[in-house]
């Protein structure tokens, strides 16, 4: 049997209409409420600092221009294919449909990869910032309880002599019990989260607006030069340093295509899912650029590498304590939002693996009372809970860039292949510009691919050979696409 075989198009339409025990109570703006939920976190909060500090200098707000155009052109993609095919697989049943089994099972694993192993780096992120709140507040947690008691030492795992990220495993936990409740419940809960994230990153937006016109001089003076010059080394600074600063902060735009994985929660996935996707884009990319200016206006870029850096060029610029206050509620609800839209799209994943029976059928099973698939999202809440109770955040990291990359390249390819194969398919949302936007979008994301380091491409060829010997001992025999009628 091929490996490469295809399901129809209309197999799939069919699937998007039927009835799965979901909840369709998602219109477009709880779809961009989600999108902005898993994507305004580290990326921005905890990532902007560093990587002005040690790569981009204040063109850090030109990196995050490359990222996003890199983002927007995958973005595009995926908003003609969800609009296509509007079920619960995101990439995994857009790639089934265009480029065969064997690529959808490649994709499948690495969005596993993407939202669990992200889920698990943000919460451990989380941890790190409900400790600095606390110190506010004199109360200490031991450090035994606050930290991974494992890392890597050279290529050894070696003990740390903690005991585990005790808050990292908490929020884990509790957020998969609101996720548990209901879609409508969980996108309830996010919307406050984002609302408090988004209104605090805009007042941070008017605060630099205003002390730039107060202290023009000094705010002129840290962005001069815009672009530093190149160090001797690839990657400090110069033109080198932008792209490698995106690659650094590509992070922060991973997680929108999760509003593509709440396909069939959503009222009317045709219109809404396009308006999702590239609503979230557009006002991610704003915020980002806007808030990545107003910090390397505040303070000399050279001073940002610190773990809370909007929370340190407020004091350096003599902000009122409560505006300091409001920032580190921001950080803590946009943390949260991610964890929490990160760990939503997982069980959905695994639900439309299940429903090709790639997966035991247990993983696609729908809870008669809330609509949610209960047994997978306990599956992902509790594994999560485990990776970021015992990593720190260094590993987790630089595990999730790479696999979204690849998946972005191939729903690229996908939009590419239908047009061929299927070109006569009723498209609500049309990628425009066939087939130069696809062809960048493969070329933008490939490329950030080949800036990460080896160990990245290591570790990514080690959950992939986990992943074919899934596929080969159990999926392989049990796909519903090769059982026959």
């Amino acid at each position: 049997m091929s490996l490469f075989r295809t399901r129809s198009l209309a197999s799939l339409q069919a699937e998007a209409s039927a009835e799965h025990g979901y909840k369709r109570s998602l219109g477009p703006i709880s779809l961009i409420s989600l999108g902005i939920g898993s994507v305004v976190g580290a990326g921005i909060f905890v990532q902007a600092g560093p990587a002005a500090a040690l790569y981009g200098g204040p063109a850090i707000a030109l990196s995050y221009v490359v990222a996003g155009i890199a983002c927007l052109f995958a973005g595009l993609c995926y908003a003609e294919l969800a609009a296509m095919i509007p079920v619960s697989g995101s990439a995994y049943t857009y790639t089934y449909g265009s480029l065969g089994e064997v690529l959808a099972w490649v994709v499948g694993w690495c969005l596993i990869l993407e939202y669990l192993v992200s889920g698990a780096a943000v919460a451990v992120s989380w941890s790190g910032a409900i400790n600095e709140i606390l110190h506010e507040f004199n109360i200490n947690i031991p450090h035994a309880l606050m930290s991974a008691p494992l890392d890597f030492a050279g290529n050894r795992l070696v003990t740390t002599g903690s005991i585990i990220n005790f808050p990292a495993v908490f929020i884990s936990l509790a957020l998969t019990y609101i996720l548990y409740l209901g879609i409508k419940e969980s996108a309830n809960f996010n919307n406050l989260m984002v609302a408090i994230k988004v209104g605090v990153l805009l007042a941070l937006v008017g605060y630099g607006a205003w002390y730039f016109f107060g202290h023009r001089a000094a705010t002129i003076a840290n962005w001069t030069p815009f672009i530093p010059p190149n160090g001797g080394s690839f990657g400090q600074y110069g033109w080198s340093g932008i792209f490698r600063g995106a690659g650094a902060i590509f992070f922060a735009y991973v997680g929108f295509d999760c509003v593509s994985a709440a396909a069939q929660e959503t009222k009317n996935p045709q219109r809404d899912l396009p308006i999702g996707l590239l609503g979230t884009l557009l006002i991610v990319s704003f915020l980002f650029i806007s808030v990545s200016l107003v910090l390397t206006g505040l303070v000399h870029y050279s001073k940002l590498n610190v773990d809370a850096p909007f929370i340190y060029a407020l004091q350096q610029a003599g902000a009122p304590a409560l505006f300091r206050y409001l920032m580190e509620a921001a950080t803590l609800a946009g943390l949260t939002s991610v964890i929490l839209v990160s760990l939503l799209g997982q069980p959905r994943i695994f639900f439309a693996m299940a429903k090709d029976g790639l997966l035991p059928a247990a993983f696609a099973k729908i809870h008669p009372k809330y609509g949610t698939p209960h047994v997978t999202t306990w599956i992902t809440g509790v594994a999560c809970a485990i990776i970021s109770g015992l990593f720190p955040l260094n590993i987790l990291g630089e595990l999730v860039s790479i696999g979204t990359l690849l998946a972005f390249s191939l729903v690229c390819v996908g939009v590419l292949v239908l047009r061929q194969t299927e070109p006569n398919a009723p498209r609500s949302f049309r990628t425009p510009w066939v087939p130069l936007v696809p062809i960048l979008g493969v070329i933008t994301c490939v490329a950030q691919m080949f800036f990460l380091p080896t160990i990245t491409w290591m570790n990514l060829a080690i959950w992939m050979a986990l992943g074919f010997a899934v596929y080969v001992g159990y999926s392989r025999r049990h796909s519903k696409l090769h059982q026959g009628p």
